[in-house]
């Protein structure tokens, strides 16, 4: 197809795609948001609903109650879906088993074979698929991740609507042509940011902390992969993984909005039909515990980055809730942490720090993460390590437990506001089989979480002693910390380097 002719949408699409993989986040599903046309009433509709903070003090936030009905599709997909017909539209997400972690001997070809779906079908190119989502009002996403492989949908439900954009997303996700000329661009555009990631060295410390904490585990690769392995991969290759890995048996097809079971059960019926036929692949397996380790990546700038990991859980842990918590109070809660208090708000070491379990389907990791200046930083990590130590001796405060589980209530009920995060949240409920009632019993386990309980399953899981540290950054004489007070004489740096 000739320049002039490129559509504007391909184009942008082919923009993205490089701004995406240079930043490692190809394909994140996306979101249509509202047209103008319905902004007003949208303002107007919240406006005629706002109380006043003084009203809801005191007052647990209302929830959404979500009434998941499931079932399986005759190909075997496993179907989740919430009737909601508050707007005229529907979500829906298809989870497959075939992120990275099923790349075996061809690291990316999971990440590959994902962004390569909607370049082509039958008759259609990369630009035709695109305008013909476009004309139809629908959206469409994909992404490849650790764990799983997403391609999403949103449309109009409205029937002449959404019967075409429905027949052309069973196209792209299930018979997608694989064009010769896609694969190169993107090779080329994926070879393009694999150098871009040379002069990232938070890039660089966290591809090394994950082979240090994985070890020859599936989860030890880049999701992306590399650029030895990513420039032999071909079509035929490609073609094979989609037939395995996009499997109507591997799928989980979450569905939200304004359908009625007969109507979702059609739409479910159809996409899952035109997949490839097979089965469900085999789980991810368990990770042996790594050793603990220091590694240094020598890299020239004013700053060093800091990671601290260790194995963390499984999506389906059942102290996830605790655990939750109790993270929330060392270091992922933001401002009023214990980490961010003490590392920032007292010292003025960094301009963030942070902590975080990320569960999966094999233990996930758990981590720290932060930059600070490259004079401070061995006595920052120093500090950092302490921290961590004294919380899990000690545990939290009641305080610190209180306003936790309170910000918890105020913000959970985000989790199901829109149809888009009910499909997020039903189609982590399907690929990792988790009961129906998840989140209810998410919510109710962590409001009865006890001060005990949290350092109890905290250091059930967690050693101060025992973690995986990389630091990229330069080597230079160090200097002492400042000590703690409500004033830092020397404030945080104010953007993060990189």
């Amino acid at each position: 197809m000739s320049q002039r002719n490129e559509s504007r949408s391909a184009r942008t699409r082919a923009c993205s795609f490089a701004l995406a993989v240079t930043f490692g986040l190809l394909g994140a599903a996306s979101a249509m948001a509202e047209t103008a046309a319905d902004a007003p009433k949208a303002i107007d509709k919240a406006a005629s609903t706002l109380e006043s903070l003084k009203e809801l003090d005191g007052k647990a936030p209302a929830r959404r109650s979500l009434n998941i009905q499931s079932w399986s599709t005759a190909e075997g997909a496993r179907v989740l879906f919430v009737e909601a017909h508050e707007l005229p539209m529907f979500d829906m997400r298809l989870l497959f088993a075939a992120g990275s972690s099923q790349d075996g001997a061809n690291p990316g070809i999971a990440l590959v074979t994902n962004a390569m779906l909607n370049e082509g079908v039958k008759g259609k190119n990369v630009s035709a698929i695109a305008e013909g989502f476009e004309g139809l009002g629908a959206d469409f996403g994909n992404g490849s991740y650790r764990d799983m492989a997403i391609a999403s949908l949103r449309s109009l439900s409205a029937a002449d609507k959404r019967e075409p954009a429905l027949k052309l997303f069973a196209e792209v996700v299930g018979k997608p042509t694989f064009p010769a000329d896609s694969l190169a661009r993107i090779k080329n555009q994926l070879l393009a940011s694999f150098e871009y990631q040379m002069q990232n060295p938070g890039k660089l410390a966290g591809d090394e902390l994950f082979k240090r904490l994985y070890g020859d585990h599936p989860y030890a690769h880049p999701s992306m992969g590399t650029a030895k392995s990513i420039a032999p991969l071909t079509l035929a290759q490609l073609k094979a993984f989609h037939a395995k890995a996009y499997a109507a048996g591997n799928a989980v097809i979450a569905l939200a909005g304004d359908l009625t079971r007969a109507e979702a059960e059609a739409v479910a019926t159809q996409v899952s039909a035109a997949l490839p036929k097979g089965p469900a692949l085999a789980q991810t397996v368990a990770p042996t515990e790594p050793k603990p380790s220091e590694t240094h990546i020598e890299f020239p700038s004013k700053q060093t980055h800091l990671m601290l990991a260790e194995l963390g859980i499984t999506r389906g842990d059942p102290e996830y809730a605790a655990l939750s918590l109790g993270n929330s109070i060392l270091g992922g809660g933001g401002f009023g942490s214990r980490l961010m208090t003490e590392v920032r708000e007292k010292r003025g070491l960094t301009y963030g720090v942070s902590s975080g379990f990320t569960p999966m389907q094999a233990q996930g990791p758990f981590m720290i993460s932060l930059q600070t200046r490259a004079e401070l930083s061995e006595n920052t990590l120093k500090l950092v390590k302490d921290i961590t130590r004294d919380f899990l001796a000690n545990g939290p405060t009641q305080k610190e437990l209180d306003d936790a589980k309170r910000e918890l209530a105020g913000s959970f009920p985000l989790a199901t506001a829109s149809n888009a995060a009910i499909v997020g949240q039903l189609g982590a409920v399907g690929f990792y089989n988790l009961p129906l009632t998840y989140l209810e019993d998410f919510m109710t386990q962590s409001q009865s979480v006890t001060v005990e309980q949290i350092k109890t399953v905290m250091n059930k899981h967690l050693d101060a002693d025992k973690l995986v540290i990389v630091t990229a950054g330069p080597t230079v004489p160090q200097k002492p910390l400042p000590p703690p007070t409500d004033k830092p004489a020397e404030q945080p740096l104010g953007v993060p380097e990189h």
